[in-house]
């Protein structure tokens, strides 16, 4: 599966995608950091690329409708801080990439993933 990571997922995550045999590829690496909400999913969009994400603001269906993003996770940690954020994503990687992610608002919390 293609992934993009916004910029506040720490990189070391596109390792772990990597070695599930994904691709991913980042905000950062793109030169995007500090980009709109709508700039980073039309980014991922054009590269047809889920984006992932911790920011709320950019999941908001309300804000962004399905038909303007490939796909997007938004992960929700009880905890901030990169370590925090790197284990609470690696524990529900394996899970998450069992699902149906394209197109589709993906919430991953503490004790559940819902897609919406």
């Amino acid at each position: 599966m293609r992934f993009k990571l916004d910029e506040n997922l720490p990189r070391e995550l596109a390792d772990d995608l990597r070695r599930l045999g994904h691709d991913p590829d980042s905000i950062v690496e793109e030169g995007l950091s500090g980009a709109k909400d709508r700039t980073v999913l039309q980014a991922a969009r054009t590269a047809g690329r889920v984006l992932l994400t911790l920011d709320k603001g950019i999941a908001s269906l309300l804000q962004h409708p399905v038909h303007e993003h490939a796909g997007v996770v938004l992960f929700r940690p009880d905890t901030a801080g990169r370590r925090a954020v790197s284990s609470f994503v690696r524990a529900r990687l394996s899970a998450l990439l069992e699902m149906e992610l394209a197109g589709r608002l993906t919430v991953v919390g503490s004790t559940r993933i819902r897609a919406r």
